[in-house]
């Protein structure tokens, strides 16, 4: 059974940084498109990150870009979301999200369309005050 395990969220004020990770267990293939929806209240969800292990292009929402990195570790089947310069408008709810079916192109895609992605983690808070 694959399971995601997040942590790293917290609180910082407008202009700090955190780090989220993002560890999968029990998958057997080699394969993975993984990375990051959020949810603020009264908003819909919104994919800020995603990658893929085979390669291609990696997603980041217009709102993000240039302040949060993306990055995987293969080996160990972990994403990690380093995000600077953080606003108040990034407080949400982040969740990790992974599907092996969504290769390459494809995982670009499923983040910008936010696609149902078979496995979710819990989720982790990030709050940014002003």
């Amino acid at each position: 059974q694959v399971q995601l395990v997040e942590s790293g969220g917290g609180s910082v004020q407008a202009g700090g940084s955190l780090r989220l990770s993002c560890a999968a267990s029990g998958y057997t293939d080699g394969s993975n498109c993984m990375g990051w929806f959020r949810q603020a209240p009264g908003k819909e969800r919104e994919g800020v990150a995603g990658i893929s292990s085979l390669g291609g292009r990696t997603y980041y929402a217009e709102s993000v870009e240039g302040r949060f990195t993306i990055s995987q570790d293969n080996t160990k089947n972990t994403v990690y979301l380093q995000m600077n310069s953080l606003k108040p408008e990034d407080t949400a709810m982040y969740y990790c999200a992974a599907d092996s079916s969504f290769g390459g192109g494809a995982c670009y895609a499923a983040f910008r369309l936010r696609a149902d992605f078979g496995y979710w983690g819990q989720g982790t808070q990030v709050t940014v005050s002003p």
